[in-house]
C-alpha cells in the first residue's frame, strides 16, 4: 500500500518561508547533525519537498529567492530529514538540474553571499567529476571553508568516482581502497 504524502497544495509563499527558516537556522545548524532541528525542518517542509520532487514547483526557478527554496527543498531537506537512508540522495539529480539552470540564470548572484553556496551544493553532491570541477570554480570567489569543502569533494570523486561514505546506505559494495579510506577516517558525510 502506497503512503499518501500530502494532498496539500504548496503555495508560492512557502518559498519565502523556507528561505527565512533556513536563514534563521544559520550556519551552526546548516551542516551539523541536530535531531531536534531535523525534526522541525522535516515536519514543516515535508509537503514542499515532495511537491518539488514531483516537479510541481519548477516555476520557482523564476526568481532568485524561490529558486534557492527549490534547491533547499531538493538538496538540503532530504539530507536533514532522511539521514541514514537512501532517500537522502533521492532528489540529487533534480537538485542538480535546477541548480544548473539557476546558476545559468544568475540567481546565485542575487542572494546574500552566505546563502550563495546553496546554489552550488548540488554540484558538490554530484558523483560526476565535471560537476565537481564546476563547483570548485563557482566556490572560488567565496573562498574559506566553502572552497575547502568543494575541493575536498572534487578530490574524492577524482580518486574514487563516487563518495565511499554513501556505499552502505545505497547498497553499493566498497572497494578495498574505499574501505581503507573510510577506515582511516576519510570523509564520512
Amino acid at each position: 500500500m502506497r503512503e499518501v504524502v500530502s494532498d496539500a497544495v504548496v503555495s508560492d509563499a512557502a518559498a519565502t518561508e523556507l528561505v527565512l527558516f533556513w536563514q534563521a537556522a544559520g550556519p551552526q545548524r546548516w551542516f551539523s547533525k541536530d535531531a531536534a532541528f531535523d525534526a522541525v525542518f522535516a515536519e514543516r517542509f515535508r509537503a514542499v519537498h515532495f511537491a518539488a520532487a514531483r516537479q510541481e514547483l519548477a516555476h520557482w526557478l523564476g526568481e532568485a529567492v524561490s529558486a534557492l527554496a527549490l534547491l533547499l527543498a531538493l538538496d538540503q531537506y532530504p539530507r536533514n530529514s532522511f539521514r541514514g537512508t537512501a532517500h537522502m540522495f533521492a532528489t540529487d539529480y533534480l537538485a542538480l538540474h535546477w541548480a544548473r539552470r539557476a546558476v545559468d540564470e544568475g540567481h546565485d548572484q542575487r542572494v546574500a553571499p552566505a546563502l550563495r553556496s546553496f546554489f552550488y551544493l548540488p554540484f558538490m553532491h554530484s558523483e560526476t567529476l565535471a560537476d565537481q570541477q564546476r563547483c570548485v570554480a563557482l566556490c572560488e570567489p567565496l573562498g574559506g571553508q566553502t572552497l575547502h569543502h568543494a575541493r575536498e569533494h572534487r578530490d574524492i570523486i577524482a580518486r574514487f568516482g563516487r563518495f565511499p561514505h554513501r556505499n552502505a546506505v545505497l547498497l553499493r559494495t566498497s572497494s578495498a581502497q574505499e574501505q581503507a579510506y573510510l577506515d582511516a577516517g576519510g570523509f564520512a558525510g
